[in-house]
């Protein structure tokens, strides 16, 4: 059910809010996912008692009234502690920008999910307090994607419909590529990020997942156009047409394609040859910028120096704690010279300016490539360190660029590879084109059909018969 018809029911009349918090937590009561570290039932049905309060006196508790949403275990939220995904927990952390907008617009949270230690890491990978079963494979544990590794969990087994998340170089969008939702990054600054432990000052973006684009864009503006009343309009924002024909898709000649799988290109290239059939203009474009951002993020010029310069000034003593996953990746980031670090900065907007230049140029919307370029692989898979490192590579390889580039980003599950796990097709915009995009990937979501339409039931969640669907019987 589309969140807009949730709230609209809910506004409706009282107790719809207690009936959708009994509906989360019977499924994650059944569910084996492991999405969350912490989901408290009792909370959940105060909230939701509050929203029917409100509702039975007339009062109008807001867009997103009994929405169930989960919260990465990044976020400062009331009567939760916040791990980070350590071991033990960090001092009291406020609530941010984020949590407080969708608690004034009637949302109701349902606990704490699982993230990478820190955020630090693309294949949701934790040690310390579990990892999150990846629902599409029914017999291995497949990793879920990070670092808002259970987020896309706790969307399949049924107990939120938005997911909060974090993205520094694609900790959104790869998890929601991995398990077959929809991942949205804003354009960077777009959002504050108060609330949420940082690991780069100058990347980090919150956002959210959810089923489709549609219940994205609904919150999204939802939470959007009243934090940027007074702010001037989006150039972007005006004048979309509706539908695909006419959209100018551009296809970068990049390693974003030349170095994904051939099965997880040859699903996303279906995708857009559905959508040139349906009338877009799907054209080739030359885009060094992507590769060369790309590397520059996978340098760590800038991510490792900023979170250790974090954790060093107000965390010191976790430094010892930390997972050899972690702790050996930071090492290198002490000897990054403050020269090298201000030299990466302005380098980045160097990139940022000729790529959006470049695309003012061509006339070109929005770019496509696939999320990721590898399919999830499984956590036994990972046990050595350097076959970690190869996986945490290649999975953020495919996202960041358009986090170095200041861009917004959009992930869309659109088929299963050959190995029945999830396909993502990235559409990436100009940076403060974030209603655009949206608009626009809706568009794309109206022709190619929503996960469901695409995916079919991961194989782990039950279809409500009491059996299990196998990802193979949907189409790719």
């Amino acid at each position: 059910m589309p969140i807009r018809r949730v709230a609209a029911d809910v506004r409706a009349g009282p107790g719809g809010a207690r009936r959708e918090a009994e509906a989360a937590i019977r499924r994650h009561e059944a569910s084996d996912l492991n999405a969350y570290i912490a989901f408290d039932a009792g909370a959940l049905r105060r909230q939701a008692d509050a929203i029917d309060d409100a509702v039975s006196r007339s009062r109008d508790p807001g867009p997103l009234a009994g929405v169930a949403v989960s919260v990465k275990d990044l976020y400062g939220l009331e009567g939760y502690p916040l791990r980070a995904g350590t071991r033990r927990a960090l001092p009291a952390w406020s609530e941010g920008f984020l949590v407080m907008s969708l608690r004034r617009m009637g949302a109701m949270f349902t606990g704490k999910t699982h993230t990478v230690e820190f955020a630090f890491g693309g294949v949701g990978l934790n040690p310390n307090t579990g990892t999150p079963v990846n629902p599409w494979d029914p017999v291995e544990h497949r990793v879920p994607g990070g670092s808002s590794a259970g987020a896309g969990a706790s969307l399949w087994e049924g107990s939120a419909r938005i997911a909060l998340g974090t993205d520094t170089g694609g900790s959104i969008r790869i998890p929601a590529s991995a398990t077959g939702v929809v991942g949205y990054r804003p354009t960077t600054g777009r959002w504050p990020t108060t609330g949420v432990v940082p690991l780069s000052t100058s990347l980090d973006t919150v956002g959210m997942l959810a089923h489709t684009v549609e219940d994205l864009r609904y919150a999204f503006r939802a939470i959007d156009l009243p934090a940027r009343a007074g702010d001037e309009p989006d150039d972007p924002d005006h004048a979309v047409p509706e539908g695909v024909p006419g959209l100018r898709i551009g296809v970068p000649s990049s390693r974003l394609w030349t170095d994904a799988d051939s099965a997880v290109a040859a699903v996303v290239e279906r995708a857009l040859a559905e959508l040139r059939a349906a009338g877009a203009d799907v054209l080739p474009i030359e885009a060094p910028e992507l590769d060369e951002a790309g590397e520059r993020y996978l340098s760590g010029s800038i991510v490792q120096p900023e979170f250790v310069e974090f954790i060093e000034r107000e965390l010191p003593d976790w430094i010892p704690l930390l997972d050899p996953i972690i702790g050996t990746r930071l090492e290198a980031a002490a000897g990054v010279p403050a020269l090298e670090y201000v030299a990466a900065h302005q380098h980045r907007r160097r990139l940022s300016a000729r790529m959006h230049d470049r695309l003012a140029a061509e006339r070109i919307d929005l770019l496509a490539t696939p999320t990721l370029p590898i399919s999830p692989p499984p956590l036994s898979a990972l046990a050595r360190l350097d076959a970690y490192r190869k996986a945490n590579r290649a999975m953020l390889s495919g996202t960041c660029p358009a986090s170095m580039l200041d861009m917004c980003a959009i992930s869309l599950p659109v088929g299963l590879d050959e190995e029945a796990m999830p396909v993502g097709l990235q559409l990436i915009g100009p940076a403060r084109g974030d209603l655009a995009l949206l608009d626009r990937a809706a568009a794309v979501e109206a022709v190619l059909g929503t996960n469901l339409d695409r995916l079919g039931m991961p194989p782990r969640v039950s279809n409500g018969s009491g059996r299990y669907r196998a990802g193979s019987e949907a189409r790719g």
